[in-house]
């Protein structure tokens, strides 16, 4: 029969994702160390041509309550496209929690988006890397990814100005420092 060609495509998409999340994340490694030593401190601030952020979706978070994405504006938001098989998300999840814990009371808030996992396997993981941030429910929901992607390889992460738009993009796992310049910079 037919029944795994879905299976297959989705792999596919993966590998696809996977090769092209290397080459960016080079160009995006060698793009953002060029800038940031040439600009010094003005590189943690937006990009003048920064493209806004489309927020107009609705998630769901592990307890099942509608959380609108919407609702951040006017906060710092720190967008992160993940999954519990991710290895280098993995290691960006303890640098999150400590930017929530540490910028929360200056309007800052970490969204962690789920991209392929149920809720019955993001509950123990987020209790075991103690998630101090809300996590949502991105199974399913390609037209999230669409709208604020392209996601070509997980970790993505999007830095979006109070204003709304997407500051800073870092595929594949980017340096603790980077990540903390692009915040302070829109703080």
């Amino acid at each position: 029969g037919r029944g795994g060609t879905k299976e297959i495509t989705m792999s596919k998409r993966w590998i696809l994702a996977a090769a092209a999340a290397v080459g960016l994340a080079a160009a995006t490694i060698n793009g953002v160390g060029a800038r940031s030593s040439s600009t010094g401190e003005a590189a943690g601030a937006c990009d003048p041509n920064a493209k806004p952020a489309n927020l107009n979706f609705t998630l769901k978070d592990l307890g099942g309550k509608d959380v609108k994405l919407a609702s951040y504006k006017g906060q710092v938001i720190l967008l992160n496209f993940w999954a519990t098989w991710c290895g280098p998300c993995k290691i960006e999840i303890p640098w999150f929690n400590e930017f929530q814990q540490k910028y929360k009371d200056k309007g800052f808030v970490v969204l962690g988006i789920s991209a392929d996992d149920t809720v019955e396997q993001l509950k123990p993981f987020v209790a075991e890397y103690k998630m101090s941030y809300p996590v949502l429910v991105g199974k399913g929901r390609e037209d999230v990814q669409e709208a604020l992607g392209p996601v070509w390889g997980l970790p993505t992460t999007l830095i979006i100005s109070r204003d709304g738009k997407v500051c800073h993009r870092h595929v594949g796992i980017a340096k603790k420092a980077e990540f903390e310049k692009g915040i302070l910079g829109l703080l």
